[in-house]
């Protein structure tokens, strides 16, 4: 009797998880005005601006719109895998993805991104060469090939360990038809 209450209690925690994913989405809304300020500022200075300044503007809406991407990611599987299923019901648009991205897909859903954000830091760095210290590339760099390291070692670690539990499930089914 104890036991289950306190499992049905821990089941129910799952639902302190949901408040963290509807500030998500109120950061998604920051991040939209965010991105709007920079496409004022973007198109403000359109017709003065030079070839790389433009190509840092649009690198910097990228940036934005990957960060938007991230964070709905995370909002949705995060939600399905940790609080409870989204029903999409007679929704014709619902993407495909949704409900489909278990714990690992999620991990390296946010670590490519993660990656290709520091990527576009690396570049609107170097675009801007002039103006940035030898040791501001240097720490950009770095830190972007952590994370590039990091998702490698992430990618090869889930992959290695569905191949073990593939080989354990394969092993387990031919024990399990010699016993019948």
């Amino acid at each position: 009797m104890i036991e289950r209450l306190l499992e049905r209690f821990l089941f129910a925690s799952r639902w302190l998880l949901a408040p963290f994913y509807v500030m998500l989405v109120a950061a998604l809304g920051v991040l939209l005005l965010k991105a709007a300020q920079e496409l004022v500022h973007f198109v403000g200075h359109a017709f003065t601006a030079t070839e790389s300044d433009v190509i840092l503007g649009v690198l910097a809406l990228i940036d934005l719109t990957l960060t938007g991407s991230l964070i709905v990611i995370v909002i949705f599987s995060g939600y399905e895998n940790f609080v409870s299923r989204i029903d999409p019901g007679q929704t014709e648009d619902w993407p495909e993805w949704m409900g489909k991205i278990d714990f690992t897909g999620l991990k390296l859903k946010l670590l490519s991104s993660i990656v290709a954000i520091s990527a576009i830091q690396v570049l609107k760095a170097f675009m801007n060469v002039k103006n940035t210290s030898d040791r501001d590339l240097m720490w950009l760099v770095g830190i972007h090939m952590v994370f590039v390291v990091s998702g490698l070692i992430m990618a090869l670690t889930d992959r290695f360990s569905e191949a073990g539990h593939s080989k354990k499930t394969s092993s387990e089914k031919k024990a399990s038809d010699a016993s019948h």
